[in-house]
């Protein structure tokens, strides 16, 4: 398995190509801009797009899912629930908001513990709401794609629409620290001292696990 990750558009969004190195199949997660060089580097890498994956509906994730869809045929997927939470019509405005297109439906609706194979690859939509009501982790192969649920040593905001702080904190305390502790963790921005980390780092120095695990004991 092989990882590009790429910083895209103008909220700076990482965005990741994930493909088997044997098949050359693969996916996207997150286009989020620059739908250009993602389709530079597809060509450059020989890649056949399998999916366009997104850890949750907010535009500034999925801006780039349209034009990337039609270019390689590929077929989004979303978990149900915000699938349907951004299809509301006050969230096209949201996206002008911010400068750009609002997503169309997505092609694949997933639930918690649903599986899809690319390649000879398999992903796992960990369902973590929180962030947003249909936020989820992607885990492949011992790397977890984690969106704007985690990051390197913080988590997604928790005051924009659809969102709940209780959620996320649980989605940290049953679906995040319960996976393997060298989990490698991708996040959704650049936000920590590092570009990715691991759920034991994460379980030892982020303060959304860390002050809760102290308050558990």
């Amino acid at each position: 398995m092989k990882i590009e990750q790429v910083t895209v558009g103008h909220m700076a969004v990482f965005c990741y190509l994930v493909y088997d190195e044997n098949t050359l199949e693969g996916i996207l997660i997150d286009p989020a801009g620059n739908e250009d060089q993602l389709l530079d580097l597809l060509k450059e890498k020989r890649i056949s797009l399998r999916y366009i994956v997104n850890t949750h509906g907010h535009p500034d994730h999925t801006c780039g899912n349209d034009r990337l869809r039609k270019a390689t045929g590929a077929l989004v997927v979303m978990h149900e629930l915000d699938d349907d939470f951004f299809q509301k019509p006050e969230f096209s405005g949201w996206a002008r908001m911010i400068g750009v297109d609002a997503a169309a439906p997505a092609d694949v609706r997933v639930r918690d513990g649903d599986e899809l194979r690319f390649g000879g690859l398999t992903m796992k939509f960990i369902h973590t709401p929180g962030h947003t009501p249909g936020a989820c982790c992607i885990l492949i192969d011992g790397n977890l794609f984690t969106g704007d649920t985690v990051f390197v040593g913080a988590v997604g905001r928790t005051d924009l629409p659809g969102a709940s702080f209780e959620q996320l904190i649980d989605s940290l305390q049953t679906k995040i620290i319960t996976l393997p502790p060298d989990t490698k963790v991708w996040p959704g921005h650049d936000y920590g001292d590092s570009p990715q980390s691991t759920v034991r780092r994460e379980m030892e120095t982020n303060p959304y696990i860390t002050d809760f695990l102290d308050d558990e004991d």
